[in-house]
């Protein structure tokens, strides 16, 4: 666009991970990003602005998620904007469909995938048309699941020339946090589900976030209770984020020609540990994420839960939580042919926010300066569209490591 600006504008810049995610740009590229801080109140944008030493020359952009002409001019001054507005089935549309007609590139950390399913739908030709580069989840929902099999496909192709058809993430180890506006996402996701039969049923579809068109006879595997899994030696339990993580890598698979198989399959699940102590452990994580979904789609218990347990939009942890939060997520593959391969992605910060903030901010920049301007338009995944490239850059600057076990 002729009209660009900045490089990367940061719009809810003054919520918790929107502060983050400012905070890291800030420090990691300080005068070597031409970037923005945009929301819808100026006095808390310049104190955010002070907060994180950005200095003045830091330009701020006022608008609000529900005024259109106010996005229109912020995508105007924008090559990508990266949104930290959640939940984005709320407040997200309005600014993926400007970008979309605009031909700006975006990039979320959503994890909402009844949203990602309507945006894909109402505005996939508009992008294709205006070469709008549309990339939601990319925080802890769901980068380090797609660019871990991303990578894990990649040493395949390499070792064995064949890619593992077969492939389960188990998230061996994990401190820190769901930010409250993951959890504000999560109980909407409950709360449209019980309302709309239709958006449940399309939901449990693990090709949900697929092409129309791409409707594989694979039946996909599914952890919804304790199971005892061999290759990861320990006993796992559902994982909370594998909803949005299989069918975002499903979508990967769809958009890259079935560069993963045509019959590959994928699931997701959380380590608890080995014997009867970890055996024990997935069955109490098992009932507690029951009743937690239980709690939040019955409206009486979500308000009990949202006013006295679960942390609100805007809420979060301690620098200090923070800084001591990590995770340990493997990977194990299996070709075709028998032949097996595992990998590890580990962070340096809590996933929710201290990650997550990095991760976002690396891809926006990725977007911005990586990605070749003649790339179609359309919504992308964040392997699709950044592969190896943002894995280099998440490597190098964010903390994060990919590595090879086997």
């Amino acid at each position: 666009m002729e009209t660009t600006q900045h490089e990367v504008v940061v719009f809810g810049a003054t919520s918790f991970v929107g502060r983050l995610t400012c905070a890291y740009l800030a420090d990691r590229y300080g005068d070597d990003l031409d970037w923005a801080m945009a929301g819808r109140s100026r006095s808390r944008l310049e104190s955010v602005r002070d907060e994180i030493g950005a200095g003045d020359d830091v330009p701020l952009i006022v608008a609000d998620a529900a005024d259109p002409a106010a996005l229109e001019a912020l995508c105007e001054r924008a090559r990508v904007v990266v949104s930290t507005v959640g939940p984005y089935a709320l407040y997200g549309e309005t600014l993926v469909r400007i970008c979309a007609e605009t031909g700006t590139d975006y990039c979320d950390l959503t994890g909402e995938v009844q949203w990602i399913r309507r945006m894909i739908e109402r505005y996939e030709a508009a992008a294709a048309e205006s070469g709008a580069r549309i990339v939601h989840c990319c925080g802890f929902d769901s980068l380090p699941s797609d660019l871990g099999v991303h990578y894990l496909q990649r040493t395949a192709q390499q070792r064995f020339g064949a890619p593992c058809t077969r492939v389960k993430m188990r998230v061996k180890a994990m401190r820190g946090t769901f930010s409250g506006g993951t959890v504000a996402s999560l109980v909407n996701v409950a709360r449209e589900m019980r309302a709309d039969p239709d958006l449940r049923r399309a939901l449990a579809d693990p090709y949900a976030l697929c092409p129309a068109t791409y409707r594989p006879a694979t039946r996909q595997p599914d952890v919804k209770g304790p199971t005892f899994d061999t290759d990861a030696g320990a006993w796992v339990a559902p994982f909370v984020m594998a909803a949005i993580n299989t069918r975002v890598v499903q979508r990967s698979n769809a958009l890259s020609k079935q560069a993963y198989g045509a019959d590959f399959r994928y699931d997701e699940a959380q380590m608890m540990g080995r014997g009867a102590r970890g055996r024990l452990r997935a069955y109490a994580l098992t009932a507690a994420l029951g009743g937690f979904m239980a709690g939040v789609a019955l409206a009486p218990t979500r308000r009990l839960l949202e006013r006295f347990v679960l942390p609100g939009p805007g809420e979060g942890p301690s620098a200090q939580a923070q800084e001591n939060g990590f995770y340990d997520i493997r990977f194990f593959g299996e070709t075709e042919a028998g032949e097996k391969l595992a990998i590890k992605v580990v962070g340096d910060r809590d996933p929710g926010y201290g990650s997550t903030s990095k991760m976002l901010g690396e891809a926006a920049v990725c977007l911005a300066r990586d990605i070749d301007t003649a790339t179609a338009g359309g919504f992308w995944t964040p392997a699709t569209i950044f592969g190896d490239t943002l894995v280099e850059r998440l490597e190098n600057k964010a903390g994060l490591h990919f590595e090879a076990l086997t």
